[in-house]
C-alpha cells in the first residue's frame, strides 16, 4: 500500500494545524477541529498563509505595532506624577 505525503496548513478559522495530503492541494478542505471549508495551498506558495488566515493577522498587527512604535503614535508622554488606570476584565 503507497503511503500518502502530507504538509502541515494552519486552518485560518480556527488555527490549528492540520495534516494536508498534497493530493489536496488547491482544492477545498475541511478542518477536522471546527468544520471550517478552505482551499488547502503549499506553505510556500504566494497563496499562503490566505487572506482570513490568523497567520495574516498576526503578521499585520506586528507589522502596525511596530509602525506606531517607530514613528510615536499612540503612545503618551509620561510625567512623574502620571497614573495610569488599565481595564481589568473579572474572571
Amino acid at each position: 500500500m503507497p503511503r500518502s505525503t502530507y504538509f502541515v496548513q494552519e486552518c485560518p478559522t480556527c488555527g490549528r494545524n492540520l495534516q494536508v495530503r498534497v493530493e489536496y492541494l488547491g482544492k477545498l478542505v475541511v478542518c477536522q477541529h471546527c468544520g471550517a471549508r478552505f482551499e488547502a495551498c503549499q506553505p510556500g506558495s504566494a497563496a499562503y498563509p490566505p487572506p482570513s488566515s490568523s497567520l495574516s493577522l498576526l503578521e499585520r498587527a506586528e507589522q502596525l505595532l511596530q509602525s506606531t512604535a517607530s514613528s510615536g503614535i499612540g503612545v503618551p508622554a509620561a510625567t512623574s506624577g502620571d497614573v495610569y488606570s488599565v481595564p481589568v476584565r473579572p474572571k
